[in-house]
C-alpha cells in the first residue's frame, strides 16, 4: 500500500508538470541536441561542398539561370570559384575549406547532408521554415516539439535554451518567434539567455526575500491555481504557468552555477578559445552548452550572426571578409565542443547540428567586393554524435553546387531525422489545434534519412 501510494503521488506530480521526463517511443540514439545555427545562410560551395568544376568555369555566365533565384536579380554576375583553399582531411578524405582548420580535424565524426533545400529565398520565411517547419510565423519550433515530446531530465534548468550572437549584432530576423512554442503550451518555448549582463531576469532572489518566505508565496500561488485546474478551459496553460513559477524558483539555485564557465579548468578554457578575443564569446556559449546538456537540458541552440547582412553569414558583399570572420569566431569553439563532449562520453548521447536557413548561389553578386546571393535550392548541414556515421556524406548537388540533385533532403525530412535520433516518430508526435492533429513535419510525406545513422 505504501509503495502504491508513493507511485500514485509521483504520477500525480508528473501529470501536473508538463516538463516531466517521458520515455521516447522509439529507440533513442541521442538524449539532447546542440544546434550551432549559422544564421544568414553560409555558402555551401565555400565551406563543405567541394566543387572543382566551379573553379574550372570561373567567370563564365550560367546559361539559363533564373535571376529571381536569389534576392537581388539585378546584381547577378558570372560563376565564381571559391576563393578559399581546399584540402582533404581525416580517414574519410573529406574535402574541407581552409575556413575551418580546427573543425577539419573532426570530419570523421561528422555526417554531411549536402542535398538540403528549402522553400524560400528570404531570410525571415526561411528561418521560420528551418526552425518551425512552416514559412510563416506562429508555429512551434523544433526545440519546443522536442521538449513537448520528451520533457526534461533536469528539474532545475530550462528544457530548451537559446543563445544569440553577443557582439551587438542583434537577434536573427523573426527574433524570438524562431524559438517560440506557437500553439503548444508556453512552457515549451525556448529560454533566451541575454548575451551580456544577467542572462535571465530575476535569476537571483531579492535581498529582502528569504527562502522560507519565497517558498510560502509559491505554495499559496500553486494552491490557488490548482484549485482552478479542473474547471479551467485553459488547463494546459495554467499547468504551464504553475510549473514556470516552480522552475524559476529552482533555477535561482542551479542556473548561476550552470552558466558560470569561469570555474572550468584552464586547459578546457584554452581548448575552446576563451583566451582568444575574436572567438571568446562563442567559446563561452559552447562551454555553457556542454555544461547544460551535462546537467540534463534537452535542447540548446546557439546563433552565430545577428540581424543584418554583414552582421551574419549573409555574404552579399565581401564573401572573403564575411565568411573568414564568422568562421574564425566559430571554428575553434565548435571543434572544442566536439572534442570535449567526446572525451566526457557525452557525444554519443548528444546530437550536434551545424547549419543555417539556406545556402548561397555559385554565381557572384556584383557591387563592391564580390559576394553571393541567397540560394534556397542547395545547402549543407552536418551532424555529429547521436549515433550518426562519422565521415559520411549523403546527397549531392550538381557539379557547380547550384541545386540539390541526388537524394534531396527537404526541411521536413531533416526535422524527421532529428526527431528520429531522439526516439520520436515525426508522424505520431502531434498536438490538437484548430481541430487538426498538427505536427512539425506537416501533412506532406516526409522521410527519415536513415542512411546517416550507424
Amino acid at each position: 500500500m505504501l509503495a502504491l501510494t508513493s507511485l500514485l503521488d509521483r504520477a500525480g506530480a508528473a501529470s501536473l508538470n508538463p516538463l516531466a521526463p517521458k520515455s521516447p517511443p522509439l529507440r533513442a540514439r541521442a538524449k539532447s541536441v546542440i544546434w550551432i545555427f549559422t544564421n544568414g545562410g553560409p555558402s555551401q560551395v565555400d565551406t563543405w561542398d567541394y566543387k572543382p568544376e566551379l573553379a574550372k568555369r570561373d567567370g563564365q555566365p550560367l546559361e539559363g539561370f533564373d535571376t529571381k533565384t536569389g534576392f537581388f536579380p539585378a546584381s547577378v554576375g558570372p560563376l565564381m570559384k571559391s576563393p578559399f583553399e581546399w584540402q582533404q582531411h581525416g580517414k574519410s578524405g573529406t574535402w574541407t575549406s581552409g575556413l575551418f582548420p580546427h573543425l577539419s580535424q573532426h570530419v570523421d565524426k561528422m555526417a554531411f547532408i549536402h542535398s538540403c533545400w528549402t522553400q524560400s529565398n528570404n531570410h525571415s520565411p526561411a528561418l521560420f521554415m528551418i526552425n518551425t517547419g512552416q514559412t510563416r510565423m506562429g508555429y512551434p519550433c523544433v526545440g519546443s516539439w522536442v521538449t513537448y515530446g520528451l520533457g526534461s531530465t533536469s528539474d532545475s534548468l530550462p528544457a530548451f535554451v537559446v543563445m544569440s550572437d553577443p557582439k551587438n549584432r542583434g537577434l536573427p530576423k523573426g527574433t524570438a518567434l524562431n524559438w517560440g512554442a506557437g500553439f503548444l503550451p508556453s512552457v515549451y518555448q525556448g529560454t533566451w539567455l541575454r548575451p551580456q549582463g544577467e542572462p535571465i531576469d530575476n535569476l537571483r532572489r531579492l535581498s529582502n526575500l528569504n527562502d522560507e518566505r519565497q517558498r510560502a508565496q509559491l505554495d499559496l500561488l500553486a494552491k490557488l491555481n490548482r484549485a482552478s485546474l479542473g474547471d479551467s478551459a485553459v488547463e494546459s496553460e495554467l499547468s504551464a504557468r504553475i510549473e514556470s513559477f516552480e522552475l524559476a524558483y529552482r533555477m535561482q539555485t542551479a542556473a548561476p552555477e550552470a552558466f558560470d564557465v569561469s570555474k572550468e579548468p584552464e586547459h578546457v578554457k584554452k581548448l575552446y578559445g576563451l583566451d582568444q578575443p575574436h572567438c571568446a564569446h562563442i567559446a563561452s556559449q559552447c562551454m555553457m552548452a556542454r555544461r547544460m546538456v551535462e546537467r540534463g537540458v534537452r535542447f540548446v541552440q546557439i546563433y552565430s550572426g545577428g540581424m543584418e547582412n554583414q552582421q551574419s553569414w549573409d555574404c552579399h558583399a565581401d564573401l572573403v571578409g564575411n565568411h573568414t570572420g564568422f568562421a574564425s569566431e566559430t571554428d575553434q569553439p565548435v571543434a572544442a565542443l566536439l572534442a570535449d563532449l567526446e572525451q566526457r562520453g557525452l557525444l554519443k548521447d548528444t546530437l550536434v547540428v551545424w547549419g543555417g536557413e539556406f545556402g548561397r548561389l555559385p554565381v557572384s553578386q556584383k557591387g563592391g567586393k564580390p559576394g553571393r546571393d541567397h540560394n534556397p535550392h542547395a545547402f549543407t548541414v552536418w551532424l555529429a554524435g547521436g549515433g550518426v556515421k562519422g565521415g559520411f556524406h549523403y546527397g549531392e548537388t550538381d557539379e557547380i553546387g547550384h541545386k540539390a540533385v541526388v537524394d534531396r533532403v527537404g526541411v521536413h525530412d531533416l526535422h524527421a531525422t532529428l526527431l528520429h535520433a531522439l526516439g520520436l516518430d515525426h508522424e505520431k508526435l502531434t498536438f490538437k489545434f484548430q481541430g487538426l492533429d498538427q505536427r512539425l513535419t506537416g501533412v506532406e510525406k516526409s522521410r527519415v534519412v536513415q542512411e546517416v545513422f550507424a
